[in-house]
């Protein structure tokens, strides 16, 4: 961690109430950021402000659905005209179901939070990047974005949807000195919670030969100190990366 690394910046965080999100957020305050984090999740915002208190240090937190316009909408208000880094980390599971039993409401859902939250959140902050000539786009993919077997349907279909706009936006805005790059993770220790309870016990049979040869379970601040760099200077150089951070599994 560098302290000055961010300094001066103003970031945004998405799914900032818990896991990579958390960390994510008290890794940037601490290296000088100002941040604004957004969850949907009360609770687990008033969690990360603690933590932020115990660190000494701040961040401005709002309860958002980043799947709703009119959220976003309130979201960009409090952030004002100036955004250096967007980090997109929130993200849910699909309990692991697979096309011929996943109903349109999980679709809908997941598809909402995974895809079109980022996809949001992108476009929002898309013009304040464009008018500084400056910045930086993170999105939290997976390593469900190489693969087909190790989710659900509509995670996996999100998350290579992910890759795709990150790609898209690395290509058109380059040239405009605006950055997009993804870090696609492997197990880690996350609150995505019930999402991950599977539904269907023969696709979750099947799902287990692909993790046969996973890599160990990962914390949160290994993911968000990828995160840190992408977003910096020292990672100037650096966009349309598809950055693979599974302790190996992607290599299997």
């Amino acid at each position: 961690m560098d302290v000055h690394r961010h300094e001066g910046r103003t970031a945004l965080v998405t799914g900032a109430g818990s896991g990579i999100g958390r960390s994510t957020t008290l890794q940037l305050a601490q290296e000088g950021a100002r941040v604004i984090g957004c969850d949907i999740d009360a609770a687990g915002l008033a969690v990360t402000a603690e933590q932020l208190a115990a660190a000494n240090v701040t961040a401005e937190l709002q309860q958002t659905d980043i799947s709703v316009q009119a959220d976003v909408d309130a979201l960009m208000e409090t952030v004002g005209d100036r955004v250096d880094l967007l980090a997109n980390v929130a993200g849910i599971m699909d309990h692991f179901l697979p096309l011929s039993e996943v109903d349109d409401e999980t679709w809908n859902r997941v598809m909402g939070v995974n895809l079109d939250g980022v996809m949001r959140l992108t476009r929002a902050v898309l013009p304040l990047m464009q008018a500084a000539g400056s910045g930086a786009v993170v999105a939290v993919a997976s390593e469900a974005s190489l693969r087909g077997g190790s989710a659900g349907v509509a995670y996996t279909c999100s998350k290579h949807a992910v890759v795709g706009l990150v790609q898209h936006v690395a290509y058109f805005y380059g040239p405009l000195g605006i950055r997009c790059n993804a870090v696609l993770p492997g197990p880690v220790a996350t609150g995505i919670g019930a999402t991950a309870e599977p539904r269907s016990p023969w696709a979750m049979e099947r799902a287990m030969l692909s993790f046969a040869v996973m890599g160990p379970m990962a914390q949160p601040e290994s993911i968000s100190s990828v995160i840190s760099w992408l977003g910096s200077d020292e990672a100037s150089n650096v966009n349309g990366a598809i950055l693979a951070a599974d302790g190996g599994w992607s290599a299997a």
